[in-house]
């Protein structure tokens, strides 16, 4: 008899354009575990509702995020994809669940407060609760796996934290989830401007390298990539030329990567023939995610049925476990 493969659920929030970051920090290990695991990933689209987006955009921000999952390598028939609004159990676990937030709790979270840095005018209910959502994006199929980034640590311990608050108070239901990545496959790519952060969907455009970009505009961007003036023999390597040796990492030959990190150490290196090397290199692993992304987004029949199925599939699960914690909770009348 084959053994049940454990469940994992992820999501991403429909704003901004998938980046490279996104690719190498998430989607790739997506792809990994859809041939281990039974996945569960759903585009965010009530979590995007906290900043209040065009409604005429959220839809093809939602089709757009699907569309460049599936490029990735995301398997329909491996994996099951929704979005978040079409499981409707969703909310009411969320009702359910904030019963067991708190208020000093939730105003703690690191998240909660740079978002009131941020925008003090829009500190809405939704902004305040967004964990107990996250959590119940993870409770409500009962998945034991979840991957996360190291910023996403405190979420997932409020998921656990839930999950502990409900089975203590009404029965065992939930299982803990578990941080779960490829230890040995985690990327962080920071941004080109070679000031140290990430790559972003939203911030400093010219530095990050979106799926969608160009083959001339990822050519551009890694020519205004940062450098220092040359390398000088003995001396450490410069982060911002780290960097772009970690980004050549991912899409270039193992022999064009140690010919940079010999000229380097030699004092010979030229950055813009590294850098041409690299655009070149980029667009040759890019333009096909781009070009598949493109011709998905031109049949929104096939990203909608994509979708429907998801949500049928996680609606079946997530009805079995919003009913038993009705059960447990003593609502259930009839």
């Amino acid at each position: 008899m084959a053994t049940e493969k454990e469940i994992v659920v992820s999501g991403i929030r429909p704003t901004g354009y998938l980046h490279l970051g996104n690719y190498f920090g998430a989607i790739r290990n997506y792809i990994r575990m859809q041939e281990e695991f039974n996945c569960y990933f759903f585009v965010a689209d009530w979590h995007s509702l906290t900043t209040h987006p065009n409604p005429k955009d959220l839809q093809a921000n939602v089709m757009r995020v699907l569309a460049e999952n599936i490029a990735s390598g995301l398997d329909p028939e491996k994996v099951t994809l929704y979005a978040q609004s079409h499981v409707p159990e969703i909310a009411e676990l969320y009702l359910l669940m904030n019963m067991l937030a708190y208020k000093g709790e939730l105003e703690r979270v690191p998240t909660f407060k740079d978002k009131v840095r941020l925008q003090p005018e829009n500190v809405n209910a939704g902004l305040l609760t967004y964990p107990v959502l996250m959590s119940v994006d993870i409770l409500i199929q009962r998945a034991v796996k979840v991957p996360v980034g190291k910023d996403q640590g405190q979420h997932l311990e409020m998921a656990r934290n839930f999950a502990q608050r409900f089975n203590e108070r009404y029965g065992n239901l939930f299982p803990e989830p578990e941080a779960f990545n490829y230890g040995d496959n985690l990327v962080r790519i920071l941004s080109l401007d070679g000031k140290g952060g990430k790559m972003s969907k939203s911030e400093n455009e010219m530095a990050t390298i979106y799926l969608s970009d160009s083959d001339e505009q990822i050519r551009q961007k890694l020519r205004k990539a940062k450098t220092d003036s040359g390398g000088v023999p003995g001396e450490p390597m410069p982060e911002s030329v780290a960097n772009l040796i970690e980004i050549m990492k991912l899409v270039s030959t193992p022999d064009t990567v140690q010919f940079y990190v010999d000229a380097f150490n030699a004092g010979s290196i030229r950055y813009g023939d590294m850098k041409t090397q690299l655009g070149e290199d980029m667009v040759k692993f890019i333009s096909p995610i781009r070009e598949k992304a493109a011709a998905l987004q031109a049949d929104p029949t096939y990203l909608r049925k994509i979708m429907k199925e998801g949500a049928e599939k996680a609606r079946v699960n997530a009805a079995q476990t919003l009913q038993q914690a009705r059960n447990l909770i003593g609502l259930n009348y009839y």
